[in-house]
């Protein structure tokens, strides 16, 4: 019998690393138009947040992609560094996030535009049901590293968010978080 090594490798409070593995990286000067505002302060190309992803070898039913979620704690005009956020293609299609590190909010959205948020902290596990879109916030003073698992022939429909947003908004100010009307 042979033995091999592993084809990846996930460092939980790192990176993944292997030839599979594809990495993504969001700019602010791609990432304005999820916010209430343009923060001319900000260089156009800060690193909002990164994705690096092992994507199944097939887009059909029972096969899984993997990825890490690296938000930073950069604030837009004091509103906190998020995802665009997303409905999932194939509705049938759930989930799981896990927070590795850092501390944010997991906000969620139903087809009626009805809106709330899961706390995310260190160790936090979060179920997303296929049929609400989905986006991540940073809240905290550090990277927020989320692990996420869903099946591959998900798909992800921005356009559907980008028609009807999320109806709040999340800024860090003096008193704390603080939710507002988008």
């Amino acid at each position: 019998m042979k033995i091999i090594n592993p084809e990846l490798i996930h460092y939980f409070n790192g990176d993944l690393q292997g030839k599979k593995v594809e990495r993504s990286c969001k700019l602010y000067k791609d990432a304005m138009s999820f916010y209430k505002s343009v923060d001319t302060s900000l260089n156009p190309d800060t690193v909002m947040y990164e994705v690096m992803t092992v994507n199944a070898d097939k887009k059909e039913p029972g096969y899984l992609n993997w990825a890490i979620s690296l938000l930073h704690p950069v604030k837009v005009n004091d509103e906190c560094c998020m995802t665009r956020g997303h409905f999932h293609v194939v509705t049938d299609c759930e989930e799981y996030y896990w927070c590795a590190e850092g501390e944010g909010l997991l906000m969620f959205m139903d087809e009626n535009g009805n809106d709330w948020c899961e706390k995310v902290c260190r160790n936090s596990l979060h179920h997303i049901d296929g049929h609400l879109a989905h986006r991540l916030i940073n809240t905290g003073n550090t990277d927020l590293r989320i692990i996420c698992c869903w099946n591959s022939n998900a798909g992800h429909d921005y356009r559907r968010v980008e028609a009807h947003p999320f109806p709040h908004r999340v800024f860090y100010r003096e008193e704390g978080i603080v939710i507002e009307d988008a």
